[in-house]
């Protein structure tokens, strides 16, 4: 059939690649899901973001589906294992946002130690308070990132300027070490990190995972990054954390509950906003202009290897 249906904004290099090697792109980033869902029987190929759920309502109607390019790194959007038992093949691109998110990390990181926010605040409004300000520096911190993925690795990357100790743990791959990072157990990332950061996908087994539990093993007080995924983290842990003095600030990118009006009515939304501890963003920390682009070279990149081996 030698068609794709695109269900999300991507850059146009993805198309244009994409038509090079003889296929059809139906560009169409506005479609509803039932929309798409009554068509999608007539496609080879689907190409979503973050937006659409390729769940097994839709994995059963696309009935000459053969893959699915996922324009981003998570794939929890997708029922892979579904989709994997019906012989789709599933591509995704965390080469593509790999470096913006290490950066939006280190830039979350250097805000929360040396509180911009807070000061930036406060001097538009009249008020010049040095001591209060005063920061941390990462130099001869331990650094504590849990999983090794692309995610991790970029990071570890961006912090090798930093004279800081690197430490990672990943339960599913050893013998990691490199000139960026030393592996470790769980037990030394809970006993000397200065700064957790977490760079996991969402599964079953890291939904919920950070709790009120998880953080209180940690022996110091710790600045907190999630870029991840929101539903990893329990914030209400987090904000107990902060009051507790176990996080010092806290960097979140992503949310439990994302997109208003959804996310105001949280039971702790208010607490959150209102904590000068906490620095937010809106899910943006992989996308940025440079890896819209590159996301899409990469899944073209990769449509041409599966073409080739097809």
């Amino acid at each position: 059939m030698n068609n794709i249906l695109i269900v999300d904004d991507i850059h146009t290099i993805f198309i244009e690649q994409a038509e090079a090697l003889g296929y059809t792109c139906d560009y169409r980033p506005d479609i509803k899901p039932d929309e798409a869902l009554a068509i999608i029987d007539q496609y080879e190929g689907l190409l979503i973001r973050s937006k659409f759920q390729a769940d097994k309502t839709v994995l059963d109607a696309a009935t000459n589906l053969k893959f699915i390019s996922r324009a981003g790194a998570g794939m929890d959007g997708i029922d892979e294992a579904y989709a994997v038992s019906k012989g789709i093949v599933l591509m995704n691109a965390p080469e593509g946002n790999r470096d913006a998110v290490g950066e939006h990390a280190i830039g979350m990181l250097l805000s929360l130690m040396n509180n911009f926010n807070r000061a930036d605040t406060e001097v538009r409004a009249g008020s010049w308070k040095r001591e209060a300000n005063r920061g941390f520096e990462l130099k001869g911190k331990t650094v504590g990132i849990i999983g090794y993925g692309h995610m991790g690795q970029s990071f570890a990357r961006k912090l090798s300027g930093f004279d800081v100790n690197v430490i990672a743990y990943d339960k599913y791959k050893t013998g990691f070490s490199d000139q960026y990072v030393r592996e470790v157990a769980m037990e030394e990332i809970v006993k000397h990190s200065d700064v957790l950061s977490l760079h996991i996908p969402l599964t079953r087994e890291t939904k919920g995972l950070v709790d009120d539990e998880y953080l209180f093993h940690f022996r110091k007080p710790i600045f907190f990054l999630n870029t991840a995924r929101g539903p990893v983290v329990k914030t209400h842990a987090v904000l107990n954390a902060i009051k507790q003095g176990k996080i010092l600030g806290a960097g979140l990118d992503v949310l439990e509950v994302e997109k208003f009006p959804s996310l105001g009515e949280q039971a702790w939304f208010d607490e959150l906003k209102q904590s000068g501890e906490v620095l937010l963003t809106p899910h943006v920390a992989g996308w940025t202009f440079d890896s819209y682009r590159r996301l899409s070279e990469v899944l073209a990149d990769k449509l041409a290897k599966y073409k080739e081996q097809a």
